[in-house]
């Protein structure tokens, strides 16, 4: 492809003595997004963005399969409340997802849509998140637009379709817990970012208590600041039935959550665990706390405890640690219900109450779940079900076993079965066995001349498992190989798993992913110019390291909504949530490492870099844009063949780090990365 020179940018000789170490920083002009000078680059560099992938033959086919892939009906999230099922659901017509009322005793009736973005007329307008009252009456739910997730929190009657005047700002990902009559509820919300310093915005994060009908301005504070004095302190919270005890859990960054007991009718707290380094969730039924911890189990362990003896140390395990890793629990009436991941495959287990009597729930076959919930006042749960090539559906359990329930999420664009997945093994630097996911058409058997590309996450105790992915799909379409490797700084294998590859460690998690690279190589299953990687996020930052450590590693590199600049990372938006999982630049010692491996310090003047295309959006109020920008900036003046090798950047208008984009917006981005990938590894596709 005829690829235009990049746009200039202004080099400033910056660079600072930082922990005793000179780190220059030319394009630091690029952080002020708002400067006309920004602007008129970026502009600049989407039009040359455009005059390429717009002129690349396969977009357009790649366009249509992959919009039809992502309106392939699909349900996630399942809810019960009484005999309501509350989903969120995709498919057809629908451009956003969508809140479904459904019932949990007649897979015949019909489904009913209770919230639908599209009503708005903005098409970037996308539910966040819900939480029914207990009997279903209510459901409060949360909406934002644009991609940037800051919600505001409504209320709706579930069976007169009308709003209730509540109506909250600040509620992203809130924390709802509802009273069981549904007059009040527990609640998260953050400061007015106008009643704030800039660098407080998207922080302290707080619990209220709000009474239907009544004035939010007015509502009590139940946990704030002064319980916790860590402005990146993240609480949730759940309720009993009765309404007297109220559990806040709140996390300290990826490896630690308190959790505290609230008698609401006495005011006294407790805290359960405090200052340990486990993640636990517990929840109240009955008289008895269950919940799954990590505290004296890295892959994980159910517990239980009587209210009147909460603390950890009376704990009582249910389910001791084994070679799964534990992923959350359920109560249903005198069962309780485990999902676990084996090697981030799911798994899901039936037990008595008292741990007794273990026996496995045959699933639909090798994939993630992607919600699990349960009455418990009886064995009765609802699951949602996927794989790489299996869109997320619904399935019923009773104690007969899994059954599709009413429909929902049937397939009528692919037929899984034309697909396989293989999960295998690879050695990393170190010797360790690191698992790694295989997509492809059950025709494909991978030779040299395979394209594959390759991702990977490999943080904040996030497993890789075989979720949905219509990008997989195109790939093995095209005869390629969708590869996932699932290396340390996930949860793969429990919370050591996750911590040998963050902190000091991160540079395992980097190793890895090259290693899966090479193995790949090394097997004959592709070669290095039929060889593309791609990650976001935390997984942007993963492919940036690999690109700028290993030049050598492959052809074409996709680099989505990045982490790319780690030494003044925790400056932007609400970047400092992360420090726990990479280090504080402010710390000598941590600058250290975090300055080793930072992609956009390790840039090297005249080396030839794979191809590179950097995706991120004006609106993403997680990872700031500016990383994509200095990033692509320092790349593409270094690189030596960027006319074979170019490095794109794309910026997009009202969107953000990726949830809440409507089905337009993902095929099309979609669609430019596959196209610029496939170009760049010779792959040719059918008209």
């Amino acid at each position: 492809m005829k690829v235009p020179p990049p746009p200039e940018a202004r080099l400033d000789p910056l660079v600072e003595q930082l922990g005793g170490l000179e780190v220059s920083d030319p394009y630091r002009w690029l952080e002020d997004g708002d400067s006309p000078e920004t602007r008129a680059w970026v502009d600049a560099h989407n039009r040359r963005t455009r005059s390429v992938l717009d002129d690349l033959p396969a977009r357009a086919g790649l366009r249509r399969r992959l919009e039809q892939l992502l309106r392939a009906p699909s349900v996630t999230s399942p809810h019960l409340a009484g005999t309501r099922l509350f989903t969120r659901e995709r498919g057809g017509d629908r451009d956003q997802t969508v809140l479904v009322l459904r019932s949990a005793v007649d897979p015949l009736a019909p489904p009913r849509t209770l919230v639908d973005p599209a009503t708005t007329g903005d098409a970037t307008v996308a539910l966040d998140w819900f939480h029914p009252s207990p009997d279903g009456a209510l459901v409060a739910y949360g909406t934002s637009a644009a991609g940037d997730e800051r919600s505001t929190l409504r209320v709706l009657d579930v069976a007169t379709g009308q709003l209730r005047p509540d109506v909250i700002a600040h509620t992203r990902a809130a924390s709802v817990a509802w009273l069981a009559d549904g007059s009040a509820f527990a609640y998260t919300r953050y400061p007015d970012p106008a009643t704030v310093a800039p660098e407080e915005a998207g922080y302290h994060r707080t619990v209220w208590w709000h009474v239907l009908g009544q004035d939010p301005a007015g509502d009590e504070l139940v946990w704030g600041d002064h319980d916790v004095p860590d402005p990146t302190a993240w609480p949730h919270v759940s309720l009993s039935r009765n309404g007297r005890w109220l559990l806040v859990h709140v996390s300290l960054g990826w490896s630690r959550v308190d959790v505290h007991l609230v008698d609401r009718h006495t005011g006294a707290r407790t805290a359960l665990i405090e200052g340990e380094e486990a993640v636990t969730s517990l929840e109240v039924v009955g008289d008895r706390l269950y919940g799954t911890t990590t505290f004296g189990a890295p892959r994980g362990r159910v517990v239980t405890a009587h209210l009147a003896a909460p603390q950890v140390d009376q704990w009582e395990t249910m389910v001791a640690e084994s070679d799964a890793v534990i992923e959350g629990v359920a109560v249903a009436g005198p069962s309780l219900l485990v999902a676990s991941t084996r090697v981030a495959v799911a798994q899901l287990h039936r037990y008595r109450l008292d741990g007794s009597g273990d026996i496995a729930v045959e699933l639909p076959g090798l994939g993630n779940l992607a919600g699990l919930d349960a009455d418990p006042d009886e064995e009765l749960a609802f699951v949602a079900f996927s794989s790489f090539a299996r869109p997320p559906a619904l399935w019923r359990w009773t104690p007969s076993g899994l059954e599709p329930w009413g429909g929902a999420g049937s397939d009528q664009v692919l037929e899984p079965g034309d697909y396989e997945v293989h999960q295998v093994a690879y050695p990393s630097t170190d010797g360790a066995e690191v698992p790694l996911f295989l997509v492809h058409r059950a025709t494909t058997r991978p030779t040299p001349d395979t394209p594959v590309v390759l991702t990977g996450y490999g943080g904040f105790a996030i497993a890789n498992g075989p979720a949905w992915s219509p990008s997989a799909v195109a790939v093995a379409d095209a005869g390629g190989i969708w590869a996932v490797a699932g290396i340390r700084g996930g949860s793969e294998h429990g919370e050591d798993w996750h911590r040998a590859g963050m902190r000091r460690h991160k540079q395992q998690s980097f190793d890895d992913f090259a290693a899966a690279a090479d193995w790949l190589v090394v097997e004959g299953m592709t070669s290095r110019p039929r060889l593309a990687i791609r990650g976001g996020s935390n997984g942007g930052l993963l492919v940036g390291a690999a690109l700028t450590q290993r030049p050598d590693l492959c052809r074409a590199v996709h680099c989505a909504v990045p982490l790319l600049d780690m030494v003044r990372f925790p400056r932007f938006l609400i970047a400092r949530l992360w420090i726990a999982e990479y280090g504080d630049p402010e710390v000598a010692e941590e600058l250290a490492w975090l300055h080793a491996w930072s992609p956009y310090h390790r840039v090297v003047e005249d080396t030839c870099y794979p191809a590179v295309l950097l995706t991120t959006a004006e609106s993403d109020s997680r990872v700031d844009p500016c990383h994509a920008r200095k990033f692509a900036a320092r790349l593409g003046a270094a690189t030596a063949c960027g006319s074979e090798h170019p490095v794109l950047l794309r910026v997009e208008t009202r969107a953000g780090h990726g949830a809440g984009k409507p089905v337009g917006k993902q095929a099309d981005e979609a669609a430019d990365v596959l196209a610029f990938l496939f170009d760049q590894l010779g792959v040719d596709l059918p008209a």
